[in-house]
């Protein structure tokens, strides 16, 4: 059995896998970290394996609590890859998007594949058919777009995100919304549409903790999947054992 754990800007997600099949998933917080590692080896005593992946500073002290129960691998961008990497800064490429581009190739190893991952900041990350990994791009996250409107003006408020009726909004607040909830699912379309003209029967793959605030606003046709990321780490592991 693997351990899966990803380690997020604020929160930490764990995942535990029989090879293939995820048997379980939680999210807790950083500071929770020892006393949740405990409690997954205390339910599943077979896991053997776990990977770590971190998107700030990794922190030795999570390996070495890790480390206690099972060998340990701390994805980092000297870890091996399933695909060709053709990102030209190969230290600077977040092990977020490895995991991705991970598992878009093992979900979609003979076609094109567009993964969006909405989280923090939205990130798009491109998979060939040629089993290639090209790159892509980054983008201000929904909770950032309105935290930078809040901060960067006098007058407007923070609000946490909401649902749109009307891209056109008849209140300060709902002008907000409009503009950072509808303005994402437009510029995820146009994205979308950039790729579609350039890359043939292409599939789109949505995650991310945010995905939902704009997913039935986009035109195009997406499959969701809130656990791809997890499941590119634990391919990963696999792939790093040998």
């Amino acid at each position: 059995m693997n351990l899966v754990i990803d380690i997020g800007n604020t929160l930490v997600k764990f995942a535990v896998f029989d090879r293939k099949q995820m048997l379980i998933d939680q999210v807790s917080e950083a500071g929770l970290f020892l006393s949740k590692v405990k409690e997954l080896f205390e339910l599943y005593p077979k896991i053997d394996a776990a990977i770590i992946s971190s998107v700030g500073d990794m922190n030795r002290k999570e390996s070495e609590i890790v480390s206690l129960f099972c060998k340990v691998h701390v994805l980092t961008h000297e870890s091996k890859l399933p695909f060709k990497n053709s990102y030209a800064t190969l230290a600077t490429l977040g092990v977020d998007r490895m995991a991705l581009a991970t598992a878009a190739f093992y979900h979609n190893p003979r076609g094109n594949t567009l993964v969006i991952d909405a989280g923090t900041c939205i990130t798009y990350d491109m998979v060939n058919d040629y089993g290639e990994y090209l790159g892509g791009a980054i983008s201000p996250g929904v909770s950032m777009r309105y935290w930078a409107m809040h901060t960067k003006t006098a007058k407007l408020p923070l609000l946490k995100p909401g649902e749109i009726f009307d891209f056109i909004g008849n209140s300060t607040e709902m002008g907000m919304h409009s503009g950072v909830i509808n303005g994402v699912a437009n510029e995820v379309d146009g994205v979308i549409d950039q790729y579609r003209a350039r890359f043939e029967h292409l599939t789109v793959i949505l995650t991310g903790g945010e995905a939902h605030f704009f997913a039935k606003s986009l035109k195009n046709t997406i499959f969701a999947n809130s656990k791809f990321l997890l499941e590119g780490l634990n391919y990963l592991l696999e792939y790093n054992k040998n």
